[in-house]
């Protein structure tokens, strides 16, 4: 059984990430759960964990800054992505109906992505921010609390025995988030890398980023995102992480071939099939 370190609580989108990414496998992985974005590294070093889910980027919220700094700083190759709709759902201890539910907890991303559905069809529920969606089902299922609701994931309602009150209250239906799957037992062959996520440094001069942005375009390569972060100690210096998509894996080392005199710092995150 494959073990994946996700951050946060079983029944998080984290963990239904992971299991939209092994579903081929023979068997459900085992969930480690992390208290942070850092330990998924450090529960891999220990061997505690096989491979981690880590969340990069969602298309409400934008990126997550703090994670591309960490997949710079540790040698795990990025082996594969997924994106995930985010529906959030109210959910409470069975037997209960709407007009029951005086207080709902869960993560204030969750308040941020529902609160127009509270204040339309509820008003009168106070929301209550805790750490984590699906940690809030998990207590609410163990502390047996009627008149009290929970935001979260389906997954975590079928865990932990609550029931769907409302199904899909978030505000903005097109709410996806990219999770990058870092697993060292994974081998992508050259025929199905289509993507690579880079990271590199330029010369502080005028005109540096375009003139490696005219490069790429050159040889064909799709940037899908870039994403720049200050260098600390650095006086107006930037790391650039991006991610390319592509044809041809010739035409993309030709590009990388090309642009390297022109960088410093080069790292190779990834190399792998996208997810879409």
């Amino acid at each position: 059984m494959k073990r994946v370190a996700i951050q946060g609580y079983k029944g998080c989108f984290h963990e239904q990430a992971a299991r939209q990414f092994y579903a081929g496998e023979a068997l459900t992985p085992e969930i480690v759960e992390c208290d942070t974005f850092e330990d998924l590294y450090r529960r891999m070093d220990e061997g505690v964990a096989d491979a981690a889910v880590m969340a990069i980027e969602n298309t409400v919220s934008g990126g997550l800054i703090n994670n591309f700094e960490l997949l710079r700083a540790h040698d795990r190759k990025i082996k594969g992505e997924v994106y995930l709709r985010i529906q959030q759902n109210l959910m409470a201890l069975p037997g209960q109906r709407l007009e029951d539910i005086r207080e709902v907890r869960t993560h204030y991303m969750a308040i941020n992505q529902t609160r127009p559905f509270f204040e339309r069809e509820c008003p009168w529920v106070k929301l209550t921010e805790s750490e984590d969606t699906a940690k809030s089902a998990a207590d609410l299922a163990r502390e047996g609390i009627r008149g009290v609701g929970a935001v979260a994931s389906e997954l975590a309602a079928e865990l932990y025995g609550l029931e769907i009150l409302r199904e899909s209250i978030e505000t903005y239906k097109q709410n996806f988030t990219r999770f990058l799957i870092m697993d060292d037992s994974l081998t992508v062959s050259r025929e199905k890398i289509n993507k690579s996520s880079i990271c590199f440094t330029l010369p502080h001069k005028p005109g540096s980023l375009a003139h490696i942005l005219t490069i790429l375009s050159f040889y064909d390569m799709n940037l899908t995102r870039i994403q720049s972060l200050p260098i600390p100690g650095k006086k107006w210096q930037y790391f650039f992480y991006a991610d390319l998509r592509f044809e041809s894996f010739d035409r993309y080392l030709q590009s990388l071939s090309a642009v390297r005199p022109l960088i410093e710092d080069f790292t190779i995150l990834g190399e792998y099939t996208s997810a879409i």
